[in-house]
């Protein structure tokens, strides 16, 4: 009797298992099916997700996108991008109405932890910062008690406002807006002296100034923002895809790997090399995808550095410096877990 109940539990184990693992493939066949990955991106913030002149979306937000539909379909033009404010993406991730969510959005623990959603990396690591006229002559953020500042509604930049200025005593006037493009509007109408939100966005307003010069971000930075991919919980696959994806793209960087010497990097000696471009054994089967899945990312897209440098960095009009989104053996912290 003891012998059959040893043989049953695991029996029922494995079906109850295998259930499991065919929910948490959902996402994937569904993208395999489609033929795209539906990404939930921010309709207009120049250098992470915006339109250009041919009506592509692009910035390093998307371009996340496009190294995940590379990886799963082999093709990185396989995007359907799903423009969102600020109150929309969380709802549109919950619902299912996109596959991932790359939309400058930071990773916090409320965000992580009780909205049915999964953060996946950190692809830019942010922070809050302000922005003055710069005919104000105002040097630092500890000059403006009393002043209004321009904000927008759903975003972290509220509590993180309220709790600067309380921590240095000051006062503000606070003045919401429900997007970026009214926020910078309104900051450029007179209704704020001073526009706040993460230091990436302002770089990216601020050049949508008729005069970019008549502003200046203010060097305090208040907060941490990490910003990164977010998917719905519950499918562990698609989480793994997505999270390594963006490591695909750093582990590319770090080795040395770009979208011009891929294919010759396929013959290098170099075991890491070799595991991460699929020709040393196929670590992209415990995801459900091909060998080759990283190669596909660094060819179409390119490594993490190559996507920073033409969308923000010294390659693109905002010249942002890579700061902390360096790699940890240039001085910063940027950091992927090996693919072995």
């Amino acid at each position: 009797m003891s012998n059959n109940r040893r043989i049953a539990v695991p029996s029922v184990a494995a079906l109850v298992l295998g259930g499991i693992g065919l929910t948490l493939a959902a996402t994937l066949d569904d993208v395999q099916d489609r033929g795209q990955v539906r990404c939930g991106v921010n309709a207009a913030q120049p250098g992470f997700s915006a339109l250009d002149d041919e009506d592509d979306y692009r910035g390093l937000d998307t371009d996340i996108c496009r190294a995940i539909a590379a990886a799963v379909l082999g093709d990185a033009k396989s995007v359907l991008f799903v423009p969102l404010d600020s109150v929309e993406r969380f709802t549109a991730i919950q619902s299912g109405e996109v596959d991932v969510l790359s939309r400058t959005t930071t990773w916090t623990s409320t965000r992580d932890t009780t909205l049915g959603i999964n953060f996946t990396g950190v692809s830019y690591y942010d922070g809050q910062a302000f922005m003055v006229a710069s005919d104000l002559g105002v040097q630092s953020a500890k000059e403006l008690d009393g002043a209004a500042v321009c904000t927008q509604s759903g975003t972290t930049s509220e509590l993180n406002l309220a709790d600067y200025f309380r921590a240095n005593g000051m006062e503000y006037e606070p003045v919401v807006f429900g997007s970026p493009e009214q926020s910078i509007g309104g900051f450029e109408a007179g209704r704020c002296d001073v526009l706040s939100t993460d230091a990436s966005q302002l770089y990216a307003q601020r050049m949508q100034l008729a005069d970019p010069d008549s502003a200046v971000v203010l060097p305090e930075v208040i907060s941490k923002e990490p910003l990164g991919p977010a998917v719905a919980q519950g499918d562990d696959q698609w989480f793994n895809i997505v999270k390594w994806s963006l490591f695909a793209m750093l582990n590319a960087e770090e080795m040395g790997i770009t979208s011009d010497n891929v294919d010759e990097m396929r013959t290098s000696d170099d075991p890491d090399i070799a595991r991460l471009l699929g020709e040393d054994g196929n670590h992209g089967q415990g995801m459900g995808l091909s060998a080759d899945w990283a190669y596909q990312i660094i060819r179409q897209v390119g490594n993490y550095g190559e996507v920073f440098e033409r969308n923000v960095g010294e390659g693109s009009e905002f010249k942002i410096a890579r700061g902390l989104n360096a790699l940890w053996s240039d001085g910063g912290i940027q950091y992927a877990p090996p693919v072995r």
